[in-house]
């Protein structure tokens, strides 16, 4: 006698772990918070950022640490892409391995999940709101 799995079914399957006592299931929540807080803990990183919705990207606080995080978690395995705002003056590649490195060793030492990828996609830079007046006043004062 066969069971027939639903396709629902077979997904929800293979996020358990198996064990001995029972089976552990870990959220994909709790994988991208895991990515979200390695993320934002790198030098250089100024926010998460949601996404590219309508073409402006959607800045971010540090309260939702699941935004700007996109997992893919199977049987062993997970998938994590980062999308961030860098700050201003920092050299993009090396906050970027900085971010792959932190965030494989996170996921895989807290989950005990293969991290087979982790995509870094920037999507913006953040200027020091200092700056940012100074250039105001300075394009002011060349209009007068």
């Amino acid at each position: 006698m066969s069971k027939e799995v639903t396709k629902d079914e077979t997904k929800e399957e293979t996020r358990n772990l198996p064990t001995e006592l029972g089976a552990i299931r870990i959220a994909d929540e709790v994988v991208s918070i895991i990515a979200g807080l390695a993320a934002t803990d790198v030098e250089g990183v100024a926010s998460m950022s949601g996404g590219i919705a309508g073409g402006i990207a959607e800045v971010l606080g540090r309260k939702n640490l699941s935004k700007g995080v996109r997992v893919d978690v199977g049987t062993e395995e997970a998938k994590v892409e980062i999308f961030i705002i860098v700050k201003y003056g920092v050299r993009i590649p090396d906050v970027a391995w900085d971010i792959q490195e932190r965030v494989k060793k996170a996921v895989e030492t807290m989950t005990g999940l293969k991290v087979t990828h982790v995509n870094v996609h920037v999507q913006g830079v953040h200027f020091p709101q200092k700056d940012k007046e100074d250039a105001v006043e300075d394009a002011e004062g060349t209009t007068e």
